[in-house]
């Protein structure tokens, strides 16, 4: 296509006026370029125009043609390079008529695109569309071209015009450029909206999703994943798991929270730890006191985990929930533990890490008990808060009295 392009025959009459010894010299070279003398039409195109540069109107008109002459030349010996600097030049003489320059332009994108030159031959190529109107086929090249230089936005704004001048139908290659194109510039309505038979893959949802979860869109990302899921794609256990995950990262923890809920009482996924921890994570991140404090009892319950234990403990502690901070932490240390000699076998001695987190639980005991009204198993647990290093509980001690 681009040679059939750089080899139409000047327009000799565009132009002002010209001798018949250069109309004849044109079309002599033109012949020569029909039958693939490429090389002899090279160097005379290229003599022809230094001898008339700084001649008079029509020497200059009759400069561009030889130039123009000289980069179909080029063109066919695969100088691409050099041939889109000779149309430049070319186009930046003056009587050139605007519409022979206006068709030199598109054929100097091309040929930068052809010899890699991606964003100059982008941006000239832009210009032409801009000035022209364009065609799909141009159209199509500059979606590629910007999607190449990975510039998402300008490629978008291409394929919309593409879209709004009614061009025909798109083959499938044509419509995964657009869905990838949109997807990068952040418009997945419009990427999704083009997928046709292949938003019945499952990859299709994925990728999507993924994109937008890199474009530092969460919440995006969760609700394109549960298009998917609505429309009976993505609906194996990991892909439950995988939107419950995308919610609580896109700001709707809630509605993780009732998913795996509604997931784990019908089956569809296990109550494996991980999917029990899951749902507490989720209710926790909603604020859902009751449901998170529950979620997490259930995964304690089932792990007998001190860690499990401890983190119902320090959510409802951090809820105010004192008597579940009691239940959690009566799971790990027993309040009939606490006495005095206990507490004078640890004073003066140094506290390891395992003490400190005894410690903490004794803190949390001791502060849950008082707001109960319980000082007597406040104090002695805030006494073995205090010999383990737990600095507040001397405060929570002074409070007592």
């Amino acid at each position: 296509m681009l040679l059939a392009l750089l080899v139409a025959t000047p327009a000799l009459a565009e132009g002002p006026a010209l001798r018949a010894s250069m109309i004849a010299s044109l079309k002599t070279l033109q012949q020569q370029l029909a039958v693939g003398d490429n090389a002899a039409v090279a160097s005379g195109a290229e003599a022809a125009a230094a001898r008339l540069e700084g001649g008079n109107a029509a020497d200059r008109w009759a400069r561009a043609l030889f130039l123009q002459l000289e980069a179909s030349a080029l063109a066919r010996q695969g100088d691409s390079a050099t041939a889109a600097a000779r149309l430049a030049t070319a186009r930046g003489i003056d009587e050139v008529p605007a519409a022979r320059r206006l068709a030199w332009l598109r054929q100097e994108a091309q040929l930068r695109l052809a010899a890699g030159q991606r964003e100059r031959g982008a941006d000239l190529l832009t210009r032409w569309v801009e000035a022209s109107g364009g065609d799909a086929e141009s159209r199509w090249l500059l979606v590629r071209t910007r999607a190449v230089l990975g510039e998402w936005q300008a490629a978008a704004n291409s394929l919309d015009r593409l879209r709004a001048s009614g061009s025909a139908a798109w083959n499938d290659a044509q419509r995964q450029l657009a869905s990838t194109v949109y997807q990068q510039s952040g418009r997945f309505d419009d990427a999704l909206a083009l997928l046709g038979d292949a938003a019945d893959s499952p990859e299709v949802w994925r990728r999507a999703a993924g994109l937008a979860q890199r474009a530092g869109d969460p919440g995006r990302a969760a609700a394109i994943w549960e298009s998917g899921w609505r429309r009976g794609v993505l609906t194996q256990p990991q892909d439950l798991v995988q939107l419950a995950e995308l919610h609580i990262a896109g700001g709707t923890p809630a509605r993780a929270g009732e998913y795996l809920a509604r997931w784990l009482d019908a089956g569809q996924l296990p109550r494996s730890t991980r999917n029990l921890r899951l749902e507490a994570q989720a209710w926790t991140a909603a604020r859902e006191h009751a449901k998170a404090l529950a979620a997490w009892r259930a995964l304690a319950t089932q792990t007998g985990s001190t860690a499990d234990w401890r983190q119902l403990a320090e959510t409802a502690y951090g809820w105010g929930e004192w008597q579940v901070v009691l239940d959690a932490l009566g799971q790990i240390v027993p309040a009939d533990e606490v006495s005095q000699s206990a507490v004078a076998q640890k004073r003066g001695s140094g506290v390891s890490s395992a003490q400190a987190a005894q410690g903490r639980d004794w803190l949390l005991m001791g502060v849950a008990a008082a707001q109960l009204e319980r000082p007597q198993l406040a104090r002695r647990a805030l006494e073995r808060a205090a010999a383990a290093g737990e600095a507040q509980a001397q405060q929570w001690l002074k409070s007592l009295g």
